[in-house]
């Protein structure tokens, strides 16, 4: 036989094969890219660190709980300070039960008055006024955090990611 009968090259159908498999490629390749990008998310849904907490005038004093920061700010005059109100056991919010006589203790030579105690109604954890855990599974004390007053407006800001000793107090002049 002759070559007159050969099968002609097939390169219209070879393109289209090419050009077939690519586009499948390249959809796989968007799908995985846009599958792996939706785990990161656009916004950061974390809460601020620092929050405003409002002019010092507003506060009374004694003790008022902040119940969307989950924060006591006590006052003393012109002075204040901040205590976490997450148990340190398993986050739950104690509460405040406020004292029949007031205590007066001894922290780092410094005389403190208590007013208060926090208790956890989750599991228990009692704490003193100055956040000290004294019984319960709570394995450390209340946190306390830093205050300050905004340049802007005068407004009390706390920062909770700046955890801070117990003899911290906030002078407001």
């Amino acid at each position: 036989m002759s070559d007159s009968h050969a099968k002609p090259p097939n390169d219209r159908r070879d393109f289209l094969l090419k050009l077939g498999a690519g586009a499948g490629v390249a959809a796989l390749t968007a799908q995985t890219a846009a599958s792996l990008r939706s785990l990161v998310p656009n916004v950061s849904y974390d809460s601020p660190t620092t929050v405003k907490l409002g002019p010092p005038t507003e506060f009374p004093d004694g003790i008022k709980f902040l119940p969307d920061e989950r924060l006591f700010v006590f006052r003393q005059g012109q002075t204040f300070h901040a205590v976490s109100a997450v148990c340190t056991h398993l986050g739950c919010t104690v509460r405040a039960e406020a004292l029949a006589n007031a205590q007066t203790i001894q922290d780092d030579g410094a005389e403190l008055r208590l007013t208060h105690r926090f208790l956890c109604p989750c599991h228990g954890s009692e704490y003193r006024g100055d956040g000290a855990n004294v019984s319960g599974p709570a394995p450390k004390p209340l946190a306390w955090y830093r205050l300050s007053v905004s340049p802007d407006d005068g407004q009390l800001v706390v920062d909770l990611a700046d955890e801070v000793d117990t003899d911290f107090r906030l002078t407001v002049g």
